[in-house]
């Protein structure tokens, strides 16, 4: 049974790694996407929204699959509320090495 699950694992990661938000999230993780993660922050928003939107009709009698969909939804949230400050910190630090880079070597005599 740890074998199956092992197998149907792998082959879900294979296909989530194609999912819009993970090539997103990809992107901000790149040097030049760093800038872009406090603005990506803004799109967890919408994510909570659509959550709201499904457990007020699951509330008021909806199908029970809409479970999946909040899940779904609150996860992706939090994926982007929590790249904003992690692509800050890697930005900050990013930035103090090419700093670091830049500077002149003092010379020795």
């Amino acid at each position: 049974m740890l074998r199956t699950s092992v197998a149907l694992s792998a082959r879900g990661y294979g296909l989530l790694r194609y999912a819009p938000t993970n090539l997103l999230l990809n992107a901000i993780r790149t040097r030049h996407g760093l800038k872009w993660g406090i603005p990506a922050t803004l799109l967890g928003v919408p994510y909570l929204y659509a959550a709201a939107i499904c457990t007020t009709i699951i509330n008021d009698g909806g199908s029970g699959w809409l479970y999946l969909l909040v899940l779904v939804f609150v996860w992706n949230a939090f994926k982007f509320l929590w790249i904003g400050p992690v692509s800050l910190i890697q930005l900050i630090s990013v930035r103090a090495a090419e700093r670091r880079k830049r500077q002149p070597v003092p010379s020795s005599r």
